[in-house]
């Protein structure tokens, strides 16, 4: 017992600092952060404290209404963190992946699947939706990158449908900020054995990186991808 106390006390700190750390992030993303916490706060607990008054129990609404202020602080801050983590990450290569790798349970992400010589590069998510490939790079150059994934996915995985993305701030394309939800609105269509077979025909593929014969430890400056490849995984 006193052992998990021990570990829990220990925990609270390395917990608090993570959030004083994400505070300061996104402060530097958002400078009004400060004034709309203290904003939501306040106002929640002034109107459930006013709701006491009139009902004449300022105390027990004046609790309830802390606690629920801290509830509302904690979710707004939440997703202004998360909004201000995807303006620093929007445009950076590989920032779709790390969105895919937390879109949550019941998905399965294989990163760079396919990739061209200007470093475009296509992500695999496999889901109760089907096959999702998500393209980061040139709109125009990537598109033949998806046209040649999907002709696979389809030599593959006929039965599966299969969507694409291009991530941006185009016309037709999907914002980074906005990749997780567009993939959480697709219809589900198949079922958990469905999406286990799917993953098990498909891991038969690999991704690029396994595939290329990459040398081991850090990557040589100026090396590019072999001309022959075309950028496909096979």
């Amino acid at each position: 017992m006193a052992r998990s106390d021990s570990a829990a006390d220990a925990a609270n700190p390395g917990r608090l600092k993570q959030i004083a750390l994400t505070f300061k992030m996104t402060r530097k993303a958002d400078k009004t952060i400060a004034f709309v916490l203290a904003g939501v706060f306040l106002l929640t607990f002034g109107v459930f404290l006013a709701i006491g008054f009139l009902i004449g129990h300022p105390v027990y609404l004046g609790i309830f209404g802390v606690l629920l202020a801290f509830l509302a602080t904690a979710i707004v801050f939440g997703r202004r963190a998360e909004r201000a983590a995807f303006g620093q990450m929007e445009g950076q290569p590989g920032a779709a992946a790390a969105v895919l790798d937390n879109i949550g349970r019941g998905w399965t992400t294989t990163p760079a699947v396919a990739m061209n010589r200007s470093q475009d590069v296509v992500h695999r998510a496999v889901g109760k939706a089907g096959i999702v490939l998500v393209a980061e790079g040139n709109p125009n150059r990537v598109k033949s990158l998806l046209a040649a994934e999907k002709k696979k996915m389809n030599r593959i995985v006929a039965d599966v449908p299969v969507h694409d993305v291009i991530v941006g701030t185009g016309e037709g394309q999907v914002e980074l900020k906005k990749l997780r939800t567009t993939l959480l609105k697709y219809p589900r269509v198949l079922a958990g054995p469905q999406v286990t077979a799917t993953n098990d025909r498909l891991r038969a593929l690999g991704d690029l990186m396994s595939n290329m014969p990459l040398p081991k430890g850090p990557m040589p400056k100026g090396m590019r991808l072999p001309k022959g490849g075309g950028g496909k995984a096979r």
